[in-house]
């Protein structure tokens, strides 16, 4: 049996096919992606002269699926370089390379005799051990597996990604009767811990889990909008945010994903489905109307919304006319506004006696009564269930989550009193005299499995702050930040501010963090990183902004003092320090990592030196960092021209230049090659820790403080040159030379001849006499001041 995977083959090179192909190479597993050959000529490839035996022929699908790679968005690629973990190629010249891998995944056209003979043909070539999954999402895993060898069938399983790959946290696995358990649980430990993924185990029904459950409850919300006369801008203002589901809410979801796409998955369970379930799976006359019309949502310009101009109209289902977007506004809507928790404004909606409550009721307690009428039969726990809706319909909570959150008996009490019949599962529970479906005992969350509790299983590198901080407490805590004993000698230091922006209380807890480290052999380092939405959008412009507003140029100058004697220590540290960057991780949040003996990404950390988007420049070492990053990444041995690096840095501080992935960062110098991208974000923390102590058992010693070559004013005036040829072409307005200048000075040493060696000091002191220079400046004050109320840069 196979027990790690290196080598894998895509089979089919379609939208699925190529992202899951470029999520692998992500991951850094070389890919074969392969495709049929062409049945035609077009007159064009006819007119060059070709045939259909040339190379260029027989591999265009998969070739053209690549190119294609490059231009899609959201990017399926984290970074271009994973394109040399693709190789392409056909079903025919190279089936025979699929003896060579270790994972074959089919994503061809959803017909079960088409993947049957395409079986026929692996099961010939593939090598004996090598796992064989499919991503089909609702042909059945068994009947596929019909005919094969013993071997075939007992590495043959379903792998239902949820699209985009890279992006969707949802891998459902679904066993057939005759998967090995250990080829199982190889999966579900390799989709978690190579994969990066959320992976539940499903069982083999129509469209499994997620599909199953949010397909049903899609259809229902549009029965409901139907029957109760409510508009489409009226069901999607409540079914959104407000009750912890995406902004798309349910129809505009429609629109994304397609309608002819979702009457294609809700048709795979109508037609294996009988009475009143069949009848709710049953596709609206309307939408199959929109579908006939050619109103397929998104990807046709038009579907239950359409733009016109700036202005987002709605499809009025009666008339087939679009309308101005209406929304629903009530006073339980204001009302729970005011309540602190996602599961409080959901009961408060649900329970509210208006046309929200009336809606809310008439939607959600459907479908959580259909899960738990599913419960055993599209899979054996409940966590799995609210697993898949969170991870690949991006609620917030699943369907026994919601359950819980609107009270199981004030909700079963009132469901009886409406003649609704409670399913076997839940009358089980309250039987027992419980009254929620998960509870925590000892710290120990735990879930109701049908006869008690039993604890939530979970990976040994997934890390829960919340759960850990219950058990284990906080030595130190103030407004901006906590720390928290990590165990094995391991600090770490939480920031826990609005949108975890940096101020003094976040830098006086990493000084009680390093001189906590720095004071005892107990500890062997610190990790910095959190659990938030972001890592860190930057410094706390607001209290910048009304320091400078106030002319507290004194107060700022030490402000910013502090922060960058903060970032020397976490250099200079006498034991490692690990950044764990995730999201946006912007401005002072990048300045924060740069120094750090070692970076723990993920694929999602979007680094940056984003200040000039402010009217400002990096106050916190970022300028001098990030040069001195590229500086030690050139090639030993060879003349560095000072010059060109100066250049390099200053492009990417000048302009904002965001990475848009772990391993771009790398790509733009913000991480090197010795530090670390977590695929799984869940596993992040873990990994940091990890890279604490291996960092230290290695014998970590603190780098040397060595003075730095700048290229003083030729690399000035180069830099200058750039800025003004920015402006010229259209690309920056005086003020965004103005802010250049100050970046360049400090990024060339300033008024020195080429060459000279600087101390680290200086070049922070150049840099900021620039900060305080610049937030004075009225146009900065007014890019600041927009940013806040905007949220977005304003080019003045």
């Amino acid at each position: 049996m196979v027990r790690h995977i290196q080598k894998a083959a895509v089979l089919g090179s379609g939208v699925m096919g190529s992202g899951i192909a470029a999520h692998l190479a992500n991951c850094g597993i070389n890919t074969y992606l392969l495709d049929i050959v062409p049945p035609t000529l077009t007159d064009a490839e006819k007119a060059k002269g070709l045939s259909i035996e040339h190379p260029m022929i027989r591999n265009k699908f998969a070739n053209s699926a690549v190119q294609k790679l490059l231009k899609q968005k959201p990017a399926p690629l984290a970074t271009k370089r994973s394109l040399n973990l693709i190789q392409t190629g056909n079903l025919e010249d190279d089936l025979e390379k699929l003896s060579d891998v270790d994972w074959i995944i089919e994503v061809v056209t959803e017909n079960l005799e088409i993947k049957k003979s395409l079986y026929e043909k692996i099961d010939n070539v593939r090598k004996q051990g090598s796992i064989i999954t499919s991503n089909t999402s609702g042909i059945s895993i068994n009947a596929m597996a019909e005919g094969r060898s013993e071997d075939f069938q007992e590495h043959f399983l379903g792998t239902h990604f949820f699209n985009p790959p890279r992006y969707l946290k949802l891998l459902e696995v679904i066993p057939s009767e005759k998967t090995n358990p250990e080829v199982l649980a190889f999966m579900k430990q390799f989709g978690e811990d190579s994969l990066g993924k959320g992976v539940v185990i499903a069982k083999d029904t129509p469209n499994f889990i997620a599909n199953r459950i949010g397909t049903y409850g899609l259809l229902k919300t549009l029965q409901v909008m139907k029957q109760k006369g409510f508009s489409v801008g009226e069901v999607d203002s409540v079914t959104g945010p407000a009750i912890g589901r995406p902004k798309s809410a349910t129809l505009r979801t429609l629109d994304v994903v397609g309608l002819d796409t979702f009457i294609h998955v809700a048709n795979t369970v109508y037609h294996q489905t009988t009475g009143e379930e069949q009848a709710v799976f049953a596709v609206p006359e309307h939408m199959q109307k929109m579908v006939d019309q050619g109103w397929l949502g998104a990807k046709s310009g038009q579907g239950y919304f359409v733009k016109k101009g700036k202005e987002i109209l709605e499809l009025n289902l009666e008339t087939f006319e679009y309308e101005p977007t209406k929304k629903l506004k009530t006073p339980s809507m204001e009302m729970a506004k005011q309540q602190k928790g996602l599961a409080n404004r959901v009961k408060t909606l649900v329970y509210a006696d208006d046309r929200v409550g009336e809606l809310l009721w008439s939607i959600l307690v459907p479908t959580i009564v259909y899960s738990a009428e599913m419960y055993g039969e599209i899979a054996d726990d409940i966590v799995a269930m609210d697993e898949a809706m969170r991870w690949g319909f991006g609620w917030s909570q699943g369907p026994f989550e919601i359950w819980d959150a609107i009270g199981v008996e004030k909700s079963v009490e009132r469901m009886k009193a409406e003649g609704i019949e409670i399913p076997a599962f839940v009358q089980g529970l309250l039987d027992q005299g419980f009254t929620s479906f998960y509870q925590e005992f000892e710290g120990v969350p735990s879930y109701y499995n049908g006869t008690g509790y039993v604890a939530i299983p979970k990976n040994e590198k997934e890390i829960d702050l919340k759960q850990y901080k219950k058990k284990q407490g906080v030595l130190k805590s103030n407004s901006g930040a906590s720390i928290i004993d990590f165990g094995d000698g391991v600090l770490l230091l939480e920031f826990h501010s609005k949108s975890n922006a940096l101020g003094l209380d976040i830098m006086q807890m990493l000084t009680h963090a390093l001189d906590l480290i720095d004071s005892s052999d107990e500890y062997k380092g610190l990790v910095i990183g959190n659990q938030g939405k972001n890592f860190s959008v930057g410094a706390n412009l607001a209290m910048i902004l009304m320091e400078a507003q106030d002319d507290n140029i004194f107060e700022l100058d030490y402000i910013i003092k502090q922060f960058q004697q903060g970032m020397l220590r976490i250099k200079y540290s006498q034991k490692p320090v690990v950044a764990a960057p995730f999201g946006m991780t912007l401005g002072g949040g990048t300045e924060v990592c740069l120094p750090a003996a070692h970076i723990q990404a993920t694929t999602e950390t979007y680094m940056g030196l984003v200040e000039a988007g402010v009217g400002l420049l990096p106050g916190g070492g970022g300028n001098k960092e990030l040069y001195m990053k590229h500086l030690k990444g050139m090639p030993k041995g060879v003349e560095i021209d000072l010059i060109k690096v100066a250049i390099a840095v200053f492009e990417k501080i000048a302009t904002a230049q965001t990475s848009t992935s772990g391993e771009e960062a790398r790509d733009l110098n913000f991480l090197n090659f010795t530090d670390s991208v977590s695929v799984n974000p869940d596993h992040q923390l873990y990994d940091a820790k990890q890279a604490v102590i291996g960092l230290h058992d290695a014998g970590y010693k603190a780098p040397m403080r060595e003075k730095v070559p700048m290229s003083g004013e030729p690399g000035y005036a180069a830099l200058l040159l750039g800025a003004d040829g920015l402006m010229k072409s259209g690309f920056a307005s005086p003020y965004d030379v103005e802010i250049a200048k100050k970046i360049a000075t400090v990024l060339s040493g300033g008024k020195i001849p080429y060459g000279t060696l600087v101390d680290e000091q200086y070049l922070l002191d150049l840099e900021r006499k620039a900060f305080l220079e610049l937030v004075a400046q009225p146009n900065t004050q007014a890019r600041m001041q927009h940013m806040l109320v905007k949220g977005k840069p304003l080019r003045n």
